[in-house]
């Protein structure tokens, strides 16, 4: 019998963390949802990732991210006379949008979804894991595939890889240094994804149905 490694318990520990009664409400909703699919004949894949094994992924995304990023804008700026203390001058501001589009970041998860979903934004609902200080967004009701990755990854493309690209051709460092943390901050998103495309089946229906008190989510697949 393996032996589990310090990841495996700690993500023991997150599924056994105590629920709020928002989240165990939504937790017996998708259990009664997947009992209700496996009785339609779809086998249940679990691709839940841990929160944990998200965070650490997102500091291992952030080195290459940085590092390009960085290359990038003063490559492409090097000559444009750059004032390098404005950034330093532009922290409050940097903080203040850090902490406001982190909620904008779930919005975008929401919105995307409702577009796909049944009852549009009626199947969105938005918590807090307190225990790891972390916000969330989860969609009530399964989807397919294009349209769940579509949502897991909008916030990347719209706070964090739009607002790269348009400081290295402005020149502006505020919004490098926004668009970078916000790439990272998607490191969960990005390794969600990344399970995903991983998985290969020959399933003829496949739905994708986030999980509500966990990273990630389970597929349900039928031939």
């Amino acid at each position: 019998m393996e032996q589990k490694t310090n990841k495996d318990k700690e993500f023991e520990k997150e599924k056994k963390r105590k629920y709020s009664a928002a989240e165990q409400r939504r937790f017996d909703r998708f259990t009664k949802i997947c009992e209700e699919l496996k009785e339609q004949g779809y086998k249940q894949v679990d691709l839940t990732v841990g929160i944990v094994r998200a965070n650490i992924f997102a500091l291992l995304l952030a080195i290459p991210v940085y590092v390009i990023g960085y290359f990038l804008f003063f490559w492409r700026n090097r000559f444009s006379g750059i004032d390098i203390d404005q950034m330093p001058g532009g922290m409050l501001w940097f903080f203040i949008l850090y902490f406001a589009l982190i909620f904008v970041h779930e919005g975008l998860h929401g919105i995307t979804w409702a577009m796909f979903s049944e009852n549009h934004m009626k199947d969105i609902e938005f918590g807090f894991m307190a225990a790891y200080l972390t916000p969330y967004c989860t969609c009530t009701t399964p989807l397919k595939k294009g349209p769940y990755i579509l949502g897991a990854l909008m916030p990347l493309i719209v706070l964090g890889i739009l607002p790269t690209v348009i400081s290295i051709f402005t020149g502006s460092l505020l919004w490098l240094n926004v668009g970078l943390i916000m790439i990272v901050s998607a490191g969960g998103d990005i390794l969600i994804v990344l399970e995903i495309l991983r998985y290969r089946t020959n399933a003829s229906e496949i739905r994708y149905y986030d999980h509500p008190t966990q990273t990630g989510g389970v597929i349900f697949e039928k031939q």
